[in-house]
Order: structure tokens, then sequence, then C-alpha cells
């Protein structure tokens, strides 16, 4: 028997929020945004990221779906699943991400959507940076953006597919418009009244550019407890490679592999794990348990007294495996 310690669920930094399409009745709405991007600066990178990034860069065949009334959140999903090479239709979407009490698509209906489609949602930390490092890394960004006032608010998802940093310009998929060309000052007010929520959708085996080893732990569990171990081994194994002394990339790697019944590669992995972090306890237990199952018995005892040794929430039940052995 093996444990599966799942990673920590991604924050939730944003409130459900509710979609519109069309609101005659604001007709202040352009001047308003007029009046707030006029004031806004273009967002400022990192000295890294200036000498890093292209001065433009820009993601090719990324389909286009306009976008019907409320339906901007299925519209954007759709562009990002098939340029990741599913094919869905808006049509398809819409029962799996609309919420008919809120005329529209909350974050997290549509990052559970990406992984019911095979595909892996990773969320970005918000900075101008990471998203031009996306897309400059050939991955559509899907980002939420409020196009009115904070307290009278236009919630509306679009996909980034380019960017021209010498003329301050990015390049969405929008409402009803293919390759807008926007400002970076008009879109940065805009996107900042969401949080500057914004996420990839990438098959497993891919990692997003600008995304830690924590974050992208976040986002493959939650995927494999969808689509399962099997379905998530390619992700953490593109982990563990980019991050080759992260222990709990290497746990994580042997739980999936042990629910693929791969035990001794599993164990290859949980001692990896310990290796890069012998405090691990869990690490220490499960490698115990699994080589138990291939009767590998004085190396199973082994590694349950390095548990055992090891106080935290794990320690009680290596001692009892070691009791039962």
């Amino acid at each position: 028997m093996s444990l599966l310690a799942q990673p920590q669920a991604l924050p939730r930094r944003l409130q459900n929020v509710r979609l519109a399409g069309v609101l005659p009745l604001l007709m202040l709405t352009s001047l308003a945004i007029s009046l707030l991007s006029g004031c806004a600066a273009t967002p400022q990178l990192s000295s890294d990221a200036e000498s890093r990034l292209p001065d433009k860069a820009y993601v090719s065949d990324v389909p286009f779906h306009s976008q019907r009334d409320y339906q901007c959140g299925p519209a954007s999903l759709a562009m990002a699943l098939n340029a990741s090479g599913i094919e869905v239709s808006v049509d398809q979407l819409i029962p799996q991400v609309f919420v008919p009490g809120r005329e529209g698509s909350v974050q997290p209906e549509m990052m559970a959507t990406v992984r019911r489609h095979q595909r892996i949602s990773y969320p970005l930390d918000g900075s101008f940076e990471a998203l031009l490092s996306e897309v400059n890394a050939g991955h559509p960004v899907v980002v939420l953006q409020n196009l009115s006032l904070p307290l009278l608010p236009m919630w509306h998802y679009a996909v980034v597919i380019g960017y021209d940093r010498e003329r301050e310009q990015l390049i969405l998929h929008s409402g009803e418009q293919s390759r807008q060309v926007t400002d970076m000052s008009r879109f940065d007010a805009t996107w900042a009244r969401s949080g500057r929520w914004a996420m990839v959708a990438l098959p497993p085996g891919q990692l997003p550019h600008s995304i830690t080893s924590q974050q992208a732990t976040d986002s493959i569990a939650a995927f494999e407890a969808t689509a399962g171990a099997e379905a998530a081994l390619p992700a953490w194994q593109a982990l563990i490679a980019r991050w080759p002394g992260y222990a709990m990339g290497w746990f994580a790697l042997g739980n999936a592999l042990h629910a693929s019944d791969e035990p001794q590669a599993a164990v290859d992995a949980f001692v990896k794990a310990t290796e890069q972090d012998p405090a691990l306890a869990v690490a220490w237990l499960n490698l115990g348990l699994t080589q138990q199952g291939l009767g590998q018995q004085q190396q199973a005892l082994a590694s349950l007294r390095q548990a055992a040794a090891l106080p935290g929430q794990w320690q009680a039940q290596a001692k009892k495996a070691l009791a039962e052995m």
C-alpha cells in the first residue's frame, strides 16, 4: 500500500466573477477606460527580462472564435485548447464552463475544464514579465479583464497572442475581433482590475516558462486528480528535469509511478527524494512500503526506521508499519 500526499490546493485569490457582454446603459464605460488608461504607464520589466525577451513575439496558428453574448470564457478556452492540439468547439465548452446564474464563466470552472480535456491549466503570477515570457515561449495566454469601472465591472476573457515592445502594444484575440492591437498601458489598466488573472493550457510534459516548482506541483497535482497518475507522468518527469534538486517533485513522481504499477521505478524516485531531502519523512515511508511490496524486506526495514525516527505526522504510521513487519 502506498500513500499519496497531495500538494496543497491552489489559493483562490479571486472571487467568483460575473461576466457581462454588452451593457448599453453604461455609456460612460469608454470614457472611463480612456481616462484611466490615459494616466497609466507601460508596465516595466526587470533587467533580466529586458535583456532576455526579444522586441517582438507572436504565437501563430491560434484559431479565433468570435464571442457571442456572455461567451468570452468558452471562446477563449476553445482558442487555448485548440492551440494546444485539442479539437473542441465553443458550443461543446459552453455547458462545461458557463454559469447561467452568473451570465459568465468563473476561473475555477475554466481551469477544471482544461484538465478535463487532458491539458494542464497553469495560473501565472500576474506579472507583465510572465505574460510576455509565455507569449515568447509560444504559449497563448488566457487573461481576465474588467473593461469598465471597478464599481460597475464588465468582466471579459481574452487571449494574448503577441506583443511589440518597441510600440508598447499587445495583440489579442478578443470579443469579435481577431488580432486586436491594444496599448500595453491600456491593457494593464483593465487587467489589474481582475487581480491580473492569467493562465496557460499546456500538454503534460510542457511547463510554462515563468513558474515556480511549487506552482507547477500544485497544477500538476490538480491535473492528476482529474486525469489519473499515468496521464500525469510526463508532467512530473518534466518537473524534475527542470528542478532535479526538488525533493517533492521526485516524491510526487514516485507516487505517480506506483499508482501506474511501476513499483521499482517508484522506489528509484523515492530514493532520489530522500537524497535531496533526508528529512522528508513521507518519502522514507513510501519508499519503505514500496520496498516491502516488492519483497525487499531489509531495505524496507531500513527505510521505515528512517521514517519512524523523524518527528511529524508520518511518524506514527511508520512505527505501525515497522511493528506489523
